[in-house]
């Protein structure tokens, strides 16, 4: 019995010291993905290429926040800004330094995600984590958005939003914590929710973990987060003259066909780093930073996952649930890695290998990711294409329709319709249509501008008077564009 035990922990200690280097590469290989992603993201700042819909709307409310008139449309324009204002004035004023607010976006944007890893890194350190799972968590976190997302480096407030609360996470974290940290990290989460208003996850769960571990403290958090939203909302009202709440309402259809989908391929990445979590809860369930982490996967994957069914929603409604889940597989990580015997060290590497090959998996299944051109020459064709099209749309006099309102925003055009709102309005049955249909039989537009005619961008109605007035002048690969009959 002895023998056979002696054995069984020989071949134990022999495989845990052949694994040994296994977590260094793992992670060495993580931080090389990760470097070529955030360098291709630089090389793509410059270009004139609508990398998502949102950029050219993010870049037109910047441009109207600086010119102090115009950022929150009267509802009977045929645009709309259901977002919180902060985010625009700071891209505003960089982008009047740089002459471009979607240069400036993107520049916010990218800052913002290193800002953020690095806060995730932080946070994990003060929560008393040694060297590896201070490198593992970020690593996770910024490998999981940068082969399931588009976001890094994209013109969207969504990461600046991110980097503020994360920012806020450290002061939470500081043992003892007195008055002006908690001041700090209740200004600092208040601050993230005027630039994106789902981000709610995180100061929700440090509310119910201060009054878990920190009542007086908790009371002080409560009272400040209070005091500063409704200081926020009330100087909002003074200066625009109605609600924040009222204009964040805006109309959206949902779909649970959606949610299926999209939680599904959330959970491609995420799986294994809350299948980590759940176990970690159960093994430290009485650490009050696994009960923080806990909090925090509870609430962002609850809802994160509903707010996936909504059209329009994209896979940023499950960073904050990324992040949790970036920490909790770091603490256990950490857990595992201090633990004595050969046993937990092999289980740990396990952990961090099962944690990044899904991403690994999706970023060689990519077939662009596999051509040279894509990181030497980063959307080189696509940038040609855009700049005939801006040209094309500036050469067509008089105002134009853009579905990607970049392309506009380049063409120097005033912004006109927002289509994805507006289309949101007519399937919800919340506005008529009947004006602008009017608008489209009397031939208003110089140049329409789709990203594509199947599925259509808008409700037949719609459709019906785009086709009978106007005719497709251009088409590539980017888009369809239409001028008048």
């Amino acid at each position: 019995m002895n023998a056979s035990r002696d054995k069984g922990d020989a071949r134990a200690n022999a495989l845990d010291h052949a694994l040994t280097p296994m977590l260094p590469v793992l992670l060495m290989a993580a931080a090389l993905l990760c470097v070529a992603g955030v360098v291709r993201a630089i090389s793509v700042l410059p270009l004139h290429v609508s990398l998502d819909p949102n950029e050219g709307w993010n870049a037109y409310h910047a441009a109207a926040a600086l010119a102090g008139h115009g950022l929150y449309p009267s509802a009977a324009s045929l645009t709309t800004n259901n977002y919180p204002p902060l985010s625009f004035y700071v891209v505003g004023y960089l982008g009047k330094l740089l002459d471009d607010h979607i240069i400036a976006g993107r520049v916010i944007s990218l800052a913002s995600f290193l800002c953020c890893s690095w806060f995730v890194a932080i946070a994990i350190r003060r929560m008393e984590g040694a060297w590896q799972a201070t490198a593992f968590a970020p690593l996770l976190f910024a490998g999981i958005l940068l082969v399931t997302s588009d976001y890094v480096g994209m013109d969207d407030p969504q990461l600046l939003g991110h980097a503020l609360q994360l920012a806020a996470l450290p002061f939470l974290l500081r043992e003892p914590r007195g008055a002006f940290a908690i001041f700090a990290s209740a200004s600092l989460f208040v601050a993230g929710g005027f630039v994106k208003h789902n981000l709610f996850a995180l100061p929700l769960a440090a509310q119910i973990w201060l009054a878990l571990y920190d009542r007086r403290n908790a009371l002080r958090f409560a009272v400040w987060i209070a005091a500063l939203s409704v200081a926020g909302l009330l100087a909002f009202r003074i200066t625009f003259g109605f609600d924040l709440l009222d204009r964040l309402n805006s109309a959206r259809a949902y779909s649970f066909a959606q949610l299926r989908e999209n939680v599904s391929s959330w959970l491609e990445v995420g799986l294994i780093p809350l299948c980590a979590l759940l176990g970690l809860m159960i093994w430290r369930w009485r650490d009050r930073f696994v009960a923080l982490s806990a909090l925090y996967a509870a609430i962002s994957v609850a809802v994160g996952g509903w707010l996936l069914g909504g059209a329009g929603v994209d896979v940023n409604a499950m960073f904050d649930a990324d992040i949790a889940l970036a920490l909790g597989a770091g603490l256990a990580l950490d857990v595992l890695t201090r633990r004595r015997g050969p046993v937990p060290h092999i289980a740990s590497r396990a952990l961090a290998f099962f944690c990044l090959l899904p991403i690994a998996m999706i970023a060689f299944t990519v077939s662009d990711w596999r051509e040279p051109a894509y990181w030497l020459h980063p959307m080189r064709d696509e940038a040609a294409l855009a700049s005939d099209d801006i040209t094309f749309l500036r050469n067509h006099r008089g105002p134009a329709m853009c579905e990607s309102l970049a392309l506009c925003y380049w063409a120097g055009k005033p912004a006109e319709v927002d289509m994805f709102n507006l289309d949101q309005q007519y399937v919800t049955h919340a506005r008529n249509p009947a004006p602008f249909i009017g608008l489209l039989d009397a031939r208003h537009f110089s140049a329409i501008e789709l990203d594509e005619t199947d599925p259509f961008p808008l409700p037949p109605d719609v459709q019906g008077a785009i086709r009978r007035n106007y005719r497709i002048d251009r088409a590539n690969d980017e888009g369809v564009f239409f001028v008048p009959k």
